[in-house]
């Protein structure tokens, strides 16, 4: 059976998904931009939008029981790969030693005009 992850200490969901799916062990993220909650505002730059989109899969994770390094896979996706030495410090930092599995990809637009979406897949167990 499939479970919907949805907290509002992450930012709401811009169109028809879900935060999140658990199915069986496995956590299955849509992707985070750098969205404040409550708000939908995107902070300026792209660091604090990164710093948000991390903090948003924070609060998915908390909220599904899930550790960060239960993380297996992401995919981070951003409007500008001269950005990438940026976003990449401040994932470092956040991931520390368990680091997963990860893509990095230049897309021409993401929604909201954002700089930068994470999505993730974690495995419990």
């Amino acid at each position: 059976m499939n479970t919907i992850i949805n907290t509002d200490r992450a930012a709401a969901a811009v169109g028809p998904y879900v935060q999140a799916i658990r199915a069986g062990n496995t956590l299955f993220s849509s992707g985070q931009l750098g969205q404040v909650p409550g708000t939908g505002a995107l902070p300026e730059g792209v660091e604090a939008q990164t710093r948000q989109s991390l903090a948003n899969i924070q609060a998915i994770l908390d909220e599904a029981g899930f550790a960060r390094s239960d993380i297996v896979k992401t995919t981070v996706f951003i409007r500008d790969m001269n950005d990438f030495a940026a976003v990449n410090a401040i994932y470092a930092d956040f991931f520390g030693e368990a680091r997963p599995a990860r893509s990095c990809v230049e897309v021409a637009r993401l929604p909201k005009d954002g700089l930068v979406e994470i999505e993730f897949v974690a495995v419990k167990g």
